[in-house]
């Protein structure tokens, strides 16, 4: 392993309030001052002085809020994920510096050894955390870190030099990274999200498949094959002369793969082949799980760890909450709680994972504007009842009724004004065996402050109805 001697960082600036930020600028101030002479931090024109910035203020950084107006001259400046690098406050900073990085490119220069770094639409989180728990089963010392929810940054101060980085990074943290350069890389799918942000689905699928850019053939890049942008990226990174392992639902027949064949999950290095494990006897359930932990296991090979740690870890990793979480079984009837699924593909996916038990779907949230069509297609084949609520009830419950009418399938459509009442009207309409499944393909924000707490007060629901029931475990 190289030694890495740290950068002068010079003037910085910082962009945004939030945790990021708040992360970055307590790092900053506890280094050298031969390393940093300065720490500016702008919270935008939404932001105001209080509780954060004070303290801010008390490490001895500057901070001024209220405007998207950056003055000033600075060596780096290190913009939150938050923040389009086409905003007001991005292109003011962008004039002002040198050079205008993210937060785990900033990280990544400040200790680059030892990263794993994963990517896509859906799934990432639990590849990530999957992925993790591998290495701690192998005795590897390891932190998921990233869009998880543990700012990089924070772990940096302690970290170790044997102690590995598996990164969940989302498309605003890729959109600007210069030189990170992980060990081995996961690109897990790609569909339309964040549209807004990124401005199409071009832009977006390109800031994703940035998450490779500074590979080299001695590492390994894990891509799907299941999706047409995940396939273009994987041809060109085999144009770069890569090592490419593609993740498929069957054999693609390539040196490096991740596939199931008949029910086991098998990955092949160089042409040599490992089982695994069946895919009907892990814990996570469906499909795209499988997939999941097939990146997952590819990532972990490729970095050392041996197959039967692998296998014990695979069979041990349970549900992360709010991804096809179940909660409790009350009367017969199964409660699950999918709240991070706050896109329509997250729905379709989720939607594979109870085969042969009849589905009630509470669907709804704020509207992303997203195209509903494949969603209704899929709730019609797959579904009993579909409860639509919130700001996006009605448009959802019009696209189900269309599909409903085009394939006569014989989905009972509901309209409810908020979660609690798509809930109490889920619980009549399931029967013994089925399964009430919060998988809302809308963000959460009309209602809640977040998809974390939508989910939590879901299962307080389930809770609440499982005392009424007295169900007692």
């Amino acid at each position: 392993m190289s030694v890495h001697v740290p950068e002068k960082l010079g003037d910085v600036c910082v962009l945004g309030l939030g945790k990021t930020a708040l992360s970055v600028c307590s790092y900053l101030a506890g280094l050298d001052a031969s390393r940093v002479k300065s720490v500016t931090l702008f919270g935008g024109s939404d932001a105001h002085a209080g509780e954060k910035t004070a303290e801010l203020e008390a490490l001895g950084v500057r901070v001024i809020t209220g405007t998207d107006d950056v003055d000033g001259a600075f060596d780096i400046c290190i913009a939150s994920p938050g923040i389009p690098d086409s905003s007001k406050l991005f292109l003011s900073a962008a004039s002002c510096s040198k050079e205008i990085i993210g937060e785990p490119e900033f990280a990544y220069r400040e200790s680059p050894n030892k990263w794993i770094a994963i990517t896509g639409t859906n799934g990432k989180t639990t590849t990530t955390a999957l992925t993790t728990r591998i290495l701690q089963t192998a005795d590897e010392d390891a932190v998921a870190v990233g869009n998880i929810g543990c700012t990089i940054t924070d772990e940096l101060a302690g970290r170790q030099d044997s102690e590995w980085f598996v990164a969940e990074l989302s498309s605003f943290q890729l959109a600007t990274i210069k030189r990170l350069h992980p060990r081995a890389a996961a690109l897990l799918n790609i569909t339309p999200d964040h549209l807004e942000w990124h401005g199409s689905l071009e832009a977006y699928a390109a800031a994703k498949e940035r998450i490779f850019e500074n590979l080299d053939p001695c590492d390994l890049a894990v891509i799907s094959d299941l999706d047409a942008y995940c396939r273009a990226c994987g041809k060109r990174l085999d144009e770069r002369g890569m090592r490419v392992c593609h993740v498929s639902t069957q054999d693609p027949k390539t040196s490096c793969a991740a596939f199931v064949r008949e029910g086991v999950l098998v990955i092949r290095r160089n042409g040599r082949e490992t089982e695994l494990v069946r895919k009907d006897d892990l814990k996570i359930h469906g499909i795209h799980n499988a997939l999941n932990a097939l990146a997952a296991s590819a990532l972990a090979l490729e970095v050392g760890v041996d197959p039967v740690s692998i296998r014990h870890a695979l069979l041990d990793f349970a549900p992360l909450e709010h991804r096809i979480e179940p909660v409790k079984e009350v009367s017969g009837v199964l409660y699950v709680n999918d709240s991070k699924a706050t896109n329509t593909d997250a729905v379709e996916k989720s939607l594979t994972s109870f085969s042969g038990r009849g589905v009630v779907l509470l669907l709804g949230g704020h509207d992303k504007g997203t195209d509903l069509t494949q969603l209704a297609t899929a709730v019609n084949r797959v579904c009993k009842t579909a409860l639509c609520y919130g700001a996006a009830g009605k448009r959802l419950a019009a696209a189900l009724a269309t599909e409903k009418e085009k394939s006569a399938s014989c989905l009972d459509i509901i309209e409810a004004p908020h979660m609690k009442d798509a809930f109490d009207a889920a619980v009549k309409a399931a029967a013994p065996g089925d399964v009430v499944l919060l998988s809302p393909a809308c963000s959460s924000f009309d209602e809640f402050s977040g998809m974390a707490e939508r989910g939590r007060v879901f299962k307080q629901y389930v809770y609440d109805l499982a005392e009424r029931e007295g169900v007692l475990s």
